[in-house]
């Protein structure tokens, strides 16, 4: 069996062609990012096709002044750019084919008339659910928000295209399956393995200070519910606690900061019932900030699986996600942390109360927690699944 993979960006991608390497049926990685970037996780430099320009100009886009951001958006010419590449380094002699869905109109055909199967990867919620429900969130907010805020109307199709093209549609999670059971996607069409934690990476160190900390990790948006977070700690004002944020906050979060008095730092305060903001984190370096941490919160209305998720648990945090960030795949209701519904303000300072008062039964949790990602969510864990589910669908076409 030979799997060739064609990715934006990175994601858990990379963690996926090191395991398919592991196996020894990597055919070929073509990537929007550096070479350098894909050799560090073990993949051989000379299986590597680097598309760089499209990170090269999108990244040069960011900097620019908003005005100019706001005149043109070229998501829609990266991505095919990188579209069309991908289709020409593409090789014949793959029998899988996994990429993503807005790779539709050069890749995924080229592969299709080749042959290849075509597994599209979707980590997150079905296109039209995720539409759906955020533009719901702006409306709650009075926030302008058009029908496909999420992505260039063109990728939004050409996505549509992909889940009706492909073979086979590999999704994280049990949410994540509901979604497209209910857009009509057939269930043999969907491949569920859930993403798995580096733990070499992930890892408890030891807790400096008695302080209860609250954290949250990722992009600061209304999809991630961080406007949640805000109300119910500030509503709870609790002794001896910290509200701490790592990552990048988008504008439509500010107001809320400002609101709140969440304070700029570059580290913890002493517990004065403080919300702070950190800033960005590397990702080989937030092991460090969870483990002074004593839960980890995550309010978003939807996710595929939240990756912050197992990594924080790995850390020995008892995570409390709501039902829409794939969580309850993972996290076991009571015993690693609680799962409550999105927008749930009431439940969330309950489950946050009850660790605040119960230190005994936190630090049970906290085992817990790492003890589950470790025996069973590994990335190589998730190698083994994918592997088998990649040997099923070729068996079964095979078959015929």
């Amino acid at each position: 069996m030979k799997v060739s993979l064609s990715i934006i960006g990175r994601f858990h991608f990379f963690d996926l062609a090191c395991q398919l390497e592991k196996h020894g049926i990597l055919h070929q990685l073509i990537t929007s990012y550096p070479k350098f970037e894909a050799v560090r996780y073990g993949i051989p430099r000379r299986k590597i096709s680097s598309v760089l320009k499209k990170e090269i100009i999108q990244r040069g886009w960011r900097l620019m002044p908003r005005l100019i951001r706001d005149l043109y958006n070229p998501q829609y010419f990266l991505h095919e750019m990188f579209d069309k590449k991908s289709s020409k380094f593409l090789k014949k002699e793959a029998d899988i084919l996994t990429t993503t869905g807005s790779c539709y109109e050069y890749t995924i055909k080229k592969a299709k008339s080749q042959g290849t199967l075509v597994v599209v990867e979707s980590g997150s919620s079905h296109a039209f659910f995720q539409n759906e429900i955020v533009g719901e969130e702006y409306k709650n907010f009075g926030i302008p928000y058009s029908p496909f805020q999420l992505s260039d109307k063109r990728i939004f199709d050409d996505t549509l295209k992909s889940y009706e093209i492909a073979d086979y549609i590999a999704i994280p999670s049990n949410f994540a399956k509901k979604t497209f059971l209910e857009k009509g996607i057939p269930e043999e069409k969907l491949i569920y393995v859930p993403y798995g934690v580096d733990l070499s990476e992930f890892r408890q160190v030891e807790k400096q200070d008695d302080v209860f900390r609250v954290v949250f990790a990722g992009g600061m948006n209304l999809r991630k519910g961080v406007h949640y977070l805000l109300q119910g700690f500030s509503e709870l004002n609790l002794p001896n606690s910290e509200l701490v944020f790592l990552g990048t906050v988008n504008d439509e979060i500010k107001p809320f900061f400002r609101k709140y008095s969440v304070r700029s730092s570059d580290k913890f305060g002493n517990g004065d019932k403080e919300i702070l903001y950190l800033g960005h984190k590397p990702q080989r370096e937030l092991y460090k900030y969870y483990s002074q941490c004593s839960v980890f919160v995550i309010m978003s209305i939807q996710e595929g699986l939240a990756l912050v998720q197992p990594q924080a648990m790995a850390c020995g945090l008892p995570v409390i996600c709501t039902t829409n960030t794939g969580g309850e795949d993972i996290i076991r209701d009571g015993k690693d942390g609680y799962i409550i519904p999105i927008r749930d303000v009431d439940a969330l300072k309950e489950k946050i109360l009850y660790l605040y008062e119960n230190p005994e039964e936190r630090e049970k949790m906290s085992k817990s927690a790492r003890e589950r990602v470790s025996t069973g969510f590994t990335w190589d864990d998730y190698g083994d699944r994918i592997v088998k589910e990649y040997e099923r669908i070729l068996n079964s076409k095979n078959q015929f």
